[in-house]
């Protein structure tokens, strides 16, 4: 580690982390010896364009001595950040490239379908790992990962960063006091519309793109890009701009998984932190027939969890696009484009990313709210580099989020296969409908592999 010293965090920040960690979000603890705060961590940057370069933003009072990226224009605006950083395009050479002693950290942000290839390397080199989300592009990537970073004992976190968010923990703070009483059924949505629809639905839902079909239309690929390291490990195909840039290509099942796992990661993580769910016991979909190449605009899920110690067992609703909750679509409830519904024996507390009210207000007039048990955060990216220097826990390490992402890569499964699964979490099985297992993963390009 570079011994040039940053701005120090504070004993009470360890211990507010430290609290986060008794409130129970935790999958598995950092268990590596802690180094210097005051240290420098050397950091590969992975995907240096976009979210990339937010991510390294963020990063930049640490020492940054790779950076790689199959586009050349993002690896320009990145190096001018870090301009005596290593450039590499090509991610399995970095790492044969770069010594152990070289780097301490590396920051994944390509796109999901090469998250698990970016990040086992690091994970076996038992590097800490920062990982965008979702943290893999299937299930059983998401194991491999998940176990691994157990194994490795790294600090890990995935780029879930409204969980850092206050709003989050107060909402926590609120459902497990019991202000609504039990809870019993929970929904999530997100107005965002991107994927496989009607030309006409995709023009009033502000996609950036419609398309029914994989064109046919062979384009040249821009010189700044390297398509064939951007494919990766996903079956070749020719180039054309309806994958690139931006957000194009996550709705197309060989690179991504559509908004069940882009915005489904953020919006269902406050219902499974807050009611501590794990594993479901059953996915249920509703939507349009599933398109073999595209995911949905729009779609719902239902999961059923079961109990979990004195928790009553609860069902959670998953809608994405044009879909709402019931008591939305009735106008029972604000009419918020997105958000969540925790719905109680005694109430209902309604919630989004920075904002909550509990229902019906005039119910909860005089309300006090519960003591805060749940400290703010120093940010999620401080949070993972504290983790880093210190042994010191994360919130949104591998041990939660691989579960998490877990969850949503479910919703796809029970949705691509048309059934209502059961899952046996500890074997990976779906005992009902085995036909269903072949979403759970998927074989490689030639030159790609998993090991």
């Amino acid at each position: 580690m570079d011994s040039t010293q940053t701005p120090r965090i504070t004993r009470r920040h360890l211990l507010e982390i430290a609290g986060v960690a008794g409130a129970g979000v935790l999958g598995f603890p950092a268990i590596l010896r802690g180094q210097s705060p005051g240290s420098r961590l050397n950091l590969a940057i992975i995907g240096c364009g976009g979210r990339g370069l937010a991510n390294m933003k963020e990063m930049l009072a640490e020492n940054i001595v790779a950076l790689c990226d199959v586009s050349q224009s993002s690896l320009r605006e990145a190096a001018a950040l870090s301009p005596r950083a290593k450039q590499f395009r090509d991610f399995r050479k970095m790492y044969d490239s770069l010594k152990d002693s070289e780097f301490d950290a590396v920051v994944v942000s390509t796109t999901e379908h090469t998250h698990a290839f970016a990040t086992l390397p690091a994970l076996k080199r038992k590097k800490h790992v920062y990982s965008e989300k979702p943290l893999t592009h299937n299930v059983a990537e998401d194991r491999l990962i998940t176990e691994t970073a157990r194994r490795m004992g790294v600090a890990t976190q995935m780029g879930t960063q409204i969980h850092a968010g206050s709003n989050y923990r107060r909402v926590v703070e609120l459902v497990q006091s019991g202000a609504i009483g039990p809870i019993r059924e929970v929904h999530a949505w997100s107005n965002r519309a991107y994927g496989w629809q009607s030309p006409a639905d995709a023009k009033i839902n502000n996609d950036r793109l419609s398309t029914q079909d994989r064109p046919k239309e062979v384009e040249p690929v821009p010189p700044e890009i390297d398509w064939e390291l951007w494919l990766g490990p996903a079956p070749w195909r020719p180039f054309n701009n309806i994958y690139l840039p931006g957000n194009k290509w996550y709705r197309w099942w060989d690179f991504g998984n559509g908004t069940m796992s882009d915005h489904g990661t953020h919006y269902i993580d406050l219902p499974y932190w807050a009611l501590n769910l794990d594993s479901p016991l059953t996915v249920e979909t509703s939507g349009p027939p599933p398109h073999p190449e595209i995911a949905p605009a729009s779609m719902s899920v239902v999961y059923q969890f079961g109990a979990r110690g004195p928790l009553p067992p609860v069902k959670l609703l998953w809608h994405q696009g044009a879909n709402k909750p019931d008591l939305w679509q009735t106008k029972q409830i604000p009419q918020w484009q997105n958000g969540h519904l925790f719905i109680g024996s005694n109430g209902l507390l309604l919630s989004d990313y920075g904002k909550h009210v509990l229902l019906p207000e005039k119910d909860f007039a005089g309300f006090s709210p519960p003591r805060k048990t749940i400290p703010d955060s120093i940010g999620h990216h401080q949070e993972w580099i504290h983790a880093c220097k210190t042994g010191a826990p994360t919130t949104c390490n591998f041990g939660y989020s691989g579960r998490l992402t877990e969850v949503t890569h479910l919703g796809n499964v029970a949705y691509r296969s048309g059934r209502k699964i059961e899952w046996n979490p500890k074997e990976l099985r779906i005992p009902n409908a085995p036909e269903a297992e072949r979403f759970l993963r998927r074989e490689y390009r030639k030159g790609w592999t998993l090991s």
